[in-house]
């Protein structure tokens, strides 16, 4: 295998004597295509396999991929190319990405139909009220019981953060499992991640707490059951986690789905009849990043170099870059080049020269840091933690640890640990005797309810107003939507629910598109925009996976047709544009552009940059950019990322269209409903108060189950 983490030593060997059979990363593929001599060992390829196909599709590394193929297919015309994946809404697609634009291809279905088996642990005491993070705690000890039944448990988060809550939990009830209980998530050491990986194979560990670390390309014949803590998110997510056990032909895979709020019952029933009917979400390639484009390219003039039409030519037969203009691709060249327009007096801009029509890299320099940057994994540098013997855990957000005293407690890796210094990106730990520690909370944590569980979940509504409760989840949660459609309405697919309840807070508008908790942010901003516009007024905003809530001390009354003009679908972009800060999302996201294309250089190995250097560099960039080559495509690209990776844009536009077809339905509530609780709940947070978060909740809940 050859991976990051194969030693030095290893991947010299390899590259004087290749073996017959290579497992290997994208990363790692095009690090080997800059070098010259990589020509001639893989000039007689046979085939490459790419598995977990649709894992990579929708990222950058799927691009990368892409890209990499295309090249060895110029190499090799010959070279057959197979795809493998399981779960995978759209094989068309994903067939022509990763056959190229220039292949043809085939699509093998197999015809065993995987059995998979769906089981809710139900609360004894089901709340009406439900609220976020709620439930999870109190059905730790039933978690405990069905690991102590099984052989080999691997117990699904969906967080890092949840993943070390609920390892600690469970410590906690069962302290005689602490050679027994292993932890798995991608901050943790390599070497750490490795042993677990090998208990499991081995079968000499009871469970395993993990996050999609170990969604993937996991074969642990020991695995007897799976058990997925919180909503799915996902039909596919869902599968794939299920599939990690009963791994053999025929045999069945089982899911024991363990609710953290009472409205997951709802994602468990829908999602076992959207894997049953096999409808599976769609990934769709990324469309020309030019970011990747500017690295690969690098990487081609390193690798032997390219006349420029035979490159262009080459790029255009990967899928996602079939389309690629000649504006963009001469841009990409003046880039790599002399830096485009703003960088042209910084020779270490000037990567690429042209030699006799042949486009090289000839500075040592250059090469060298261009072959430490390689690939489109892009999180933030981490603080490293270590004991004081020099022992590595892993890593952690510079964030995090900066809110943590010295002398301070917090749980990491299984472990609960005392903070002593942080010196030079590094945090130095002992372990802690006793006591309480704050959990780690990394960024980006949350995924958003996929379009098709979205619409599955709305089934299911739908057929709870009609008296239809099929399943153990939705006779469960009975109770609450029977309150729910007393108290407001249980919306069919056709109509669009808006709550209005008057609380001490103000007058609170509580609107349910169903869109995922992304798009549903950006429609709160476009909502509450457009409705400051009608009258200066200050709005207070939340927003979960179904619906968001919008609190004004403005009792502006707000008729069917006002509210069909403030969610119309038209002049959306502007307005997201205008109203939610995109410049500062926008030079967020450009750091992770500028690091692709090349532009940061994070450091050698051992002595990373930190994540303050690293802001400092991507910011002072993009002001530069911004001000003298405001047209620079970079600059666009990374606005177009913020629009579609962090608020969902096409999705909002489609949830608005289609709300322009459905009966808008507004409903004045006495007091707060199922729906809307954990939207209040969730507003919270931010507010000031000598009581709890979570008291001042409970407080209201137990009220409203009274009065309810």
């Amino acid at each position: 295998s050859r991976t990051g983490d194969t030693s030095g030593s290893v991947k010299a060997k390899q590259r004087k004597r290749y073996p017959s059979c290579l497992v290997t990363t994208p990363e790692s593929l095009s690090l080997l295509l800059s070098y010259p001599d990589t020509r001639s060992a893989f000039s007689d390829l046979r085939a490459v396999i790419v598995d977990e196909w649709h894992e990579l599709l929708s990222s950058k590394r799927g691009t990368q991929t892409e890209l990499c193929l295309a090249r060895l297919r110029r190499w090799n015309p010959r070279l057959k190319t197979w795809g493998l994946s399981a779960t995978l809404g759209n094989l068309e697609t994903a067939l022509s990405a990763l056959c190229g634009e220039e292949g043809t291809g085939i699509l093998i279905n197999g015809d065993l139909k995987k059995k998979f088996v769906v089981q809710t642990v139900l609360p004894k005491d089901m709340e009406k009220f439900p609220w976020a993070g709620h439930l999870g705690g109190r059905l730790v000890e039933e978690v405990a019981k069905r690991i102590e039944r099984a052989g080999t448990t691997l117990v699904f988060t969906n967080v890092r953060s949840q993943t070390e809550y609920w390892y600690h939990a469970l410590l906690s009830i069962r302290p005689q499992w602490e050679n027994d209980l292993g932890i798995h998530h991608g901050s943790l050491d390599r070497k750490d991640r490795n042993q677990v990986e090998e208990r499991l194979r081995s079968g000499s560990v009871k469970a395993v707490v993990c996050t999609s670390s170990l969604d993937l390309g996991v074969d642990f014949s020991p695995v007897e059951q799976v058990i997925q803590i919180g909503g799915p998110k996902g039909v596919a997510r869902l599968l794939q986690r299920a599939g990690r056990c009963g791994h053999q032909p025929g045999a069945t895979s089982r899911v024991i789905c363990v609710p953290t709020q009472a409205m997951e019952l709802i994602e468990y029933a829908a999602a076992r009849e959207a894997m049953e009917e096999r409808k599976i979400e769609e990934r769709k390639p990324l469309r020309a990043p030019l970011d990747l484009l500017s690295q690969h390219v690098v990487t081609l003039a390193l690798g032997g170099g390219f006349e420029e039409r035979e490159a262009l030519e080459e790029i255009r037969s990967a899928w996602s870059y079939r389309k690629i203009t000649e504006k963009e691709w001469k841009w990409v060249l003046e880039f790599v080049m002399r830096g485009g327009k703003t960088l042209r007096a910084y020779d270490q801009f000037k990567r690429v020269v042209q030699r006799d029509g042949i486009h090289l890299v000839d500075s040592k320099v250059i090469g060298r840091f261009h072959r430490m940057s390689i690939g489109t994994i892009t999180s933030d540098p981490a603080i490293t933690v270590k004991f004081k013997t020099g022992k590595t855990l892993g890593t952690i957000e510079e964030s995090f640890i900066s809110r943590i005293r010295p002398k301070s407690n917090f749980f990491f890796a299984g472990k609960l640990l005392r903070l002593e210094r942080v010196r030079d990106l590094t945090a130095i730990v002992t372990k802690a005797k006793t006591g309480k520690g704050a959990i780690p909370v990394w960024g980006g944590g949350k995924s958003p309810l996929s379009s098709e569980l979205a619409t599955a979940v709305r089934e299911k509504i739908r057929q709870a107003r009609e008296g239809l409760f099929d399943g153990a989840e939705m006779k469960a949660i009975r109770p609450t939507l029977a309150l729910q459609e007393k108290s407001s309405l249980l919306p069919k697919p056709c109509e669009f629910l808006i709550e209005r309840t008057e609380t001490k807070e103000g007058t609170n508008w509580f609107l349910f598109p169903f869109a995922g908790r992304l798009a549903n942010e950006g429609l709160a901003a476009l909502v509450s925009y457009r409705m400051s516009k009608i009258t200066p007024m200050s709005l207070s905003v939340s927003f979960n996976d179904y619906g968001f809530h919008l609190c004004s001390n403005s009792n502006l009354p707000i008729d069917q047709k006002q509210w069909g003009d403030l969610l119309s679908p038209e002049g959306v972009l502007e307005e997201l544009l205008a109203c939610m800060n995109l410049s500062e999302m926008a030079k967020r996201q450009f750091r992770e552009v500028a690091r692709v294309a090349g532009l940061i250089f994070q450091g050698y190995p051992g002595a990373q940059k930190s994540a303050r250097q690293v802001q400092a560099s991507g910011g002072l960039f993009f002001d530069v950019f911004a001000k003298y080559d405001p047209e620079n495509l970079l600059l666009e690209q990374s606005r177009r990322e913020v629009l579609e990776r962090q608020l969902e844009l096409q999705r909002i536009e489609q949830k608005l269209g289609e709300i322009q077809t459905q009966k808008v339905m507004i409903r004045k509530t006495n007091r707060l409903t199922p729906f809307a609780f954990p939207l209040w709940a969730e507003s919270l947070r931010t507010q000031v108060s000598t009581e709890s978060w979570g008291d001042r909740v409970r407080k209201m809940a137990r009220e409203l189950e009274s009065a309810g």
